[in-house]
C-alpha cells in the first residue's frame, strides 16, 4: 500500500500536467478559440517542431545567461548570508537595507543597465543576479541566525570558538535553508533574464517572445515559455535530487513516511 502510494506521488505531477494539457485542447478545439488569442497544446507543438533548431538556440543563451547569473547570485548570497546572519549587529543593520533593496522591481534596472553595460548578455546576466540572490542571503541568514542558544553553550564550554560553530555547526545545519532557496532562486533567475532580454538583447527566449508577438506567431511563444518552464523544472529537479544525496538526515522523518 505504501508503495502504491508513492509510486502515485511520483506520477503524480505527470498525469497532472497531462489532464491539463487535454482539457486545454478539448476547450480550443470545443470553443474553436483563435491561435491568435490563445493557441491550442496541439497548435504550440507544431510550431515548436517547425521553429525547433531557432528555439534551440535562444534557449542556450537563455540558459547559460541564467546560469552565469544564479552562479553570482551564489556566491553573493551565501557571503552576504554568512555575514549577517553570524553578527546580531549586521543583522540589525543590513537586513532592513537589503529587504528594501528586493523590494524594487528589477525590471525598472534594465534600462539603467543597457546605459552602463548596453545591448547583450550583460543587463541579462545582471537581471538573474538581481532577482535572485535575495533569497539565498535570507535562507543562510536564517540558518545562522536561528541556531539554538542552548546548543550554542555547550559548544562554547567544550571549548569551541564562535568561528568553530558557525563553520562546523551553523553551515551544516543551514544546507536545508540553502537548497530550498536554491529551487526558489533559480526560478526567479530564468524570470529575470527572460523579462531583460526582452528589452535588452538580441538573442534569447525574451527576444523570441517579443519577435513572436510582433509576427502574431503566439504558438510559437507560447512554445518559447513553454522551453523556459522546462529549463526552470529541470534545475529545480537538479537541486532537489542534489538535496535528498546531501541532507539526508535532515528529511529522515519524511523518508520513513
Amino acid at each position: 500500500m505504501m508503495k502504491n502510494t508513492k509510486q502515485i506521488e511520483r506520477w503524480s505531477p505527470w498525469l497532472l500536467l497531462v489532464a491539463v494539457i487535454v482539457l486545454w485542447q478539448i476547450v480550443c478545439s470545443a470553443f474553436e478559440v483563435s491561435d491568435f488569442i490563445f493557441p491550442s497544446p496541439w497548435r504550440i507543438w507544431t510550431q515548436f517542431w517547425e521553429f525547433k533548431l531557432i528555439i534551440a538556440g535562444h534557449a542556450w543563451r537563455t540558459f547559460w545567461v541564467t546560469m552565469v547569473g544564479f552562479g553570482m547570485a551564489i556566491v553573493v548570497g551565501v557571503l552576504l548570508g554568512f555575514v549577517i546572519g553570524s553578527s546580531r549587529l549586521a543583522y540589525a543593520a543590513m537586513y532592513p537595507l537589503m529587504t528594501a533593496f528586493n523590494a524594487l522591481p528589477k525590471a525598472a534596472f534594465v534600462p539603467i543597465l543597457v546605459v552602463w553595460f548596453g545591448i547583450g548578455a550583460g543587463p541579462a546576466i545582471l537581471t538573474a543576479f538581481l532577482i535572485s540572490f535575495f533569497p539565498i542571503m535570507v535562507n543562510i541568514a536564517t540558518g545562522l541566525a536561528t541556531l539554538e542558544p542552548e546548543l550554542e553553550d555547550v559548544l562554547r564550554v567544550l571549548g569551541a570558538k564562535r568561528w568553530d560553530v558557525l563553520v562546523k555547526i551553523g553551515l551544516p545545519r543551514s544546507m536545508p535553508y540553502f537548497y530550498a532557496s536554491l529551487k526558489v532562486a533559480i526560478t526567479l533567475a530564468f524570470v529575470g533574464t527572460t523579462v531583460s532580454e526582452m528589452t535588452a538583447a538580441n538573442e534569447g527566449i525574451g527576444y523570441l517572445l517579443i519577435s513572436a508577438g510582433s509576427s502574431m506567431q503566439m504558438g510559437l511563444a507560447f512554445a518559447g515559455l513553454m522551453v523556459v518552464g522546462a529549463m526552470a523544472m529541470l534545475m529545480y529537479e537538479l537541486f532537489s535530487a542534489i538535496e535528498k544525496h546531501t541532507t539526508g538526515w535532515a528529511h529522515r522523518g519524511s523518508q520513513n513516511d
